[in-house]
């Protein structure tokens, strides 16, 4: 969903610059545009022109709520792994300047999931990033570590992001692209 919301910031927020992914503060009481909220986190724009990642949980500074997780997650860790929550989960991660999601970006090259002999399970997932020297890679490879490590059952998540081979709109969605206006 994109919105077109300007906000005061009723606190310090702590943001990373979007594309660069370097941290930084805005402090409270500065004027933010909302240009997106997808999968949980923000994408805001100051009246400068610099775009920032919002993580969810601080939605309150922008006068949002916090967004409940998907009950799914607090189901039963002891029997199998839902490998549709996992896929469900990995599609909460958006790119933070493209308002669709990592698995219909086709950047999720691999998903293993592994049974662990201690019990529990692994998920080894290969992804990748839409341009190299992407400074958000490592952002939305922790968003998929952290969303993943919640699927009950779940004790190990490894996320390894590759370059080979490399991205292009070919392995987009049907759906992505008519999203984009690419069909």
């Amino acid at each position: 969903m994109r919105e077109s919301e300007p906000v005061a910031l009723t606190r310090d927020l702590e943001v990373v610059e979007i594309p660069a992914g370097t941290k930084a503060t805005l402090p409270a009481g500065a004027h933010v545009l909302v240009t997106q909220t997808l999968g949980g986190n923000y994408t805001v724009m100051t009246v400068d022109g610099y775009l920032f990642r919002v993580d969810g949980k601080d939605a309150d500074a922008l006068g949002h709520e916090v967004k409940t997780a998907d009950p799914r997650l607090a189901a039963d860790a002891d029997g199998p792994v839902d490998e549709e929550l996992i896929w469900d989960q990995m599609r909460t991660v958006y790119d933070p300047e493209i308002p669709v999601n990592i698995v219909d970006l086709g950047l999720v090259y691999k998903c293993d999931i592994t049974k662990l002999p201690t019990g529990g399970h692994r998920i080894d997932i290969d992804m990748t990033m839409t341009a190299p020297g992407c400074g958000m890679g490592e952002y939305l490879k922790s968003d998929v570590e952290e969303k993943l490590g919640q699927v009950p059952g779940v004790k190990e998540v490894d996320v390894q992001i590759v370059w080979e081979p490399v991205w292009d709109r070919d392995r987009m969605s049907e759906a992505a692209k008519l999203q984009l206006g690419m069909l």
